[in-house]
């Protein structure tokens, strides 16, 4: 059935992120197609769960009553929630106007489970000239190799995402212990629930649309190459405990394709700039995108020795 009502969930913990937040909550309530309920989940921060309360009387704001953690957060929010859709938006990022007009769009079609859009980088300064845009991933943005156009997908990306609320229901909800926290950035319960969720019906579809459009603010400690090292590491580890749950042929295939395809042309992209325009930063992501991967594989492999060892 066509979805005619969105309930939006944002869930935050932290207090250095408060103004991000603030701007997230706003960009939602200025939409041009008004939610349903706009629902603040904050993770175990009393502090910052009564400032957004007083701050923002219209909304709901609730506490994590799950496991620490954003799949917990997630959860919570999906409980309280009355939507046809259930959308998410990460608490440092910014939803464009029509934001919940055009994701509503694709609900006309009744095959249509879940969808995504395309999440544009905010930067601090400017972008890192080291950083390949294949891997914008990294800082949780939409990347090089990503469809262009409306296209199926496995999976959206985590802070721009929507699923039919009956949907999120029926597989119950986001696997708690797998969504990332302050202290573990680690993730892919997107990629798990939506895989779950699939498998419901054979019909069922996700879509990426990137006129479903955020602009995600990304905090100066994630433009340094530890960060980077940091979170392809943890990616890797991710995936790991993903393919446990739902095997290898489903886990990665579109990372299979990704490794194969997208990156090469990384690389020999990267070599050219440094070629023909003289740019020593296009050595620099060539090399980038061949540790990335490194990193990741190191990440993936580490974990399932030590998943073996128990």
């Amino acid at each position: 059935m066509p979805a005619t009502s969105v309930s939006v969930v944002i869930c935050a913990y932290s207090d250095e992120r408060r103004e991000q937040l603030y701007l997230a909550i706003q960009s939602v309530a200025q939409q041009r197609v008004a939610p349903l309920q706009i629902i603040a989940v904050i993770d175990h921060n009393e502090r910052l769960m009564q400032d957004v309360a007083a701050r923002f009387p219209g909304i709901t704001v609730i506490a994590n009553r799950h496991r620490k953690g954003l799949s917990g957060a997630r959860n919570s929010g999906l409980e309280v929630s009355h939507g046809d859709v259930v959308a998410f938006l990460d608490d440092d990022a910014i939803a464009d106007g029509n934001w919940i007009e055009n994701m509503l769009a694709l609900y006309a079609d009744a095959d249509v489970i879940g969808t995504g859009g395309k999440v544009m980088p905010l930067w601090p300064e400017r972008r890192p000239p080291w950083l390949p845009e294949e891997f914008d991933w990294v800082v949780g943005c939409s990347y090089r190799g990503q469809p262009e156009k409306r296209a199926r997908i496995r999976n959206p990306i985590g802070c721009n995402m929507s699923v039919r609320r009956d949907v999120a229901q029926a597989v119950d909800g986001f696997r708690e212990g797998a969504g990332r926290t302050a202290n573990d950035a680690s993730g892919c319960e997107e990629t798990e629930f939506f895989i779950r969720a699939s498998e419901l019906q054979p019909s069922s579809k996700v879509l990426y649309d990137p006129a479903i459009t955020v602009q995600h603010q990304i905090s100066a400690d994630r433009t340094r190459w530890s960060y980077f090292c940091k979170r392809c590491i943890a990616e890797g580890r991710s995936k790991t405990s993903m393919v446990r749950r739902v095997g290898s042929a489903q886990g990665l295939a579109a990372e299979r394709s990704y490794v194969v395809r997208v990156l090469p042309l990384g690389v020999l992209r990267g070599l050219s700039d440094l070629a023909l325009k003289r740019n020593a930063w296009g050595l620099a992501r060539a090399v980038n995108i061949i540790a990335g991967l490194g990193l990741t594989a190191c990440g993936y492999t580490q974990a399932r020795f030590l998943a073996a060892g128990k």
